[in-house]
């Protein structure tokens, strides 16, 4: 364990942020939270990426930062006003904090700045690590998470080690898949997605947690896989779902209604894409995965 005693998230009301924070207090680090909204509690600090600003004590003597941000890909229809507010909201906050980094007299050690296995685009079968190519130009969530990392930069070249966790699908009580998901499995009207053979490239919280601590006290940089070592092409995803909630996954949802209820180019990017990404980085690196079965991580789920 690293001999940090402060961390700074961005995000931090997320699921991914709450997890992360909670986690650090039991070890006994002070947690700041940044906040667009007036500020509530003493951990608190203001900012408004947009704006260029930030409370001048938020990121004084700090040790590591975490920038979480980033509007919900899922929600609402791609217009290109959605489009352009999932990019600011992931692009400009990252370059905003990268920057005050760089300008620091006092930087902190460790930038991990929040990326995802969409950054490699629809490739099929193909096996995916960190050494494989990014996604093709016509591809926008690829292009978004490639600018996402790109945003660090400045932090990068001014000496701040910097980590990309390129996060799969979280598998978490609230989180905004299984959000979707289990109520129609519940209610008996679940399936495969189109073909059901893309791959989908998953992780559980405690993974989401306990590889972003590791890497926080490693000496680690540049982009990792965080996914399980073990992807399910997605109609496999819906049978071990269905069968978790004892419900049959026997209806299955057709390209073309994908397309029609979110957009053509939206159900490729979040439905109908195949990302099988292996965390070959983490595994190397010596992390020891706390779940890699699908079906384990959704009974906990589940039961909670």
């Amino acid at each position: 364990m690293s001999d940090f005693n402060s961390i700074l998230i961005s995000g931090s009301s997320g699921l991914l942020g709450t997890s992360l924070a909670d986690a650090m207090r039991r070890r006994g680090v002070e947690v700041r939270r940044l906040v667009r909204r007036e500020v509530r509690y003493a951990d608190e600090y203001e900012w408004d990426p947009y704006e260029s600003r930030i409370d001048d004590r938020a990121m004084k003597g700090v040790d590591v930062v975490v920038n979480l941000s980033g509007a919900n890909i899922g929600e609402k229809r791609w217009t290109g006003e959605r489009k352009q507010i999932l990019y600011d909201s992931r692009v400009v906050t990252t370059r905003f904090l990268a920057e005050l980094m760089a300008k620091s007299e006092e930087p902190p050690a460790v930038f991990v700045s929040q990326s995802a296995v969409g950054i490699y685009g629809d490739r099929g079968d193909e096996i995916l690590t960190e050494d494989s190519t990014l996604g093709p130009a016509d591809d926008f969530l690829a292009n978004l998470t490639i600018a996402w990392e790109a945003a660090a930069e400045p932090a990068r070249a001014a000496g701040v080690r910097v980590v990309h966790p390129r996060t799969g699908l979280v598998m978490a009580d609230d989180a905004p898949l299984l959000d979707k998901l289990i109520p129609l499995f519940r209610a008996g009207i679940g399936g495969p997605i189109g073909n059901g053979q893309q791959w989908w490239s998953w992780v559980d919280i405690a993974d989401v947690v306990g590889a972003t601590l590791f890497l926080i006290d490693s000496d680690e940089s540049g982009p990792f896989n965080l996914t399980a070592p073990n992807p399910v092409r997605q109609k496999e995803f819906a049978e071990i779902l269905a069968s978790t909630l004892n419900r049959p996954s026997a209806i299955p949802v057709p390209s073309f209604a994908m397309k029609l209820a979110l957009g053509a180019e939206k159900a490729r990017g979040i439905g109908l894409s195949s990302t099988r990404a292996l965390p070959e980085r983490l595994v190397s690196a010596g992390y020891g995965f706390k779940n890699t079965d699908l079906a384990t991580s959704l009974r906990s789920i589940l039961s909670e």
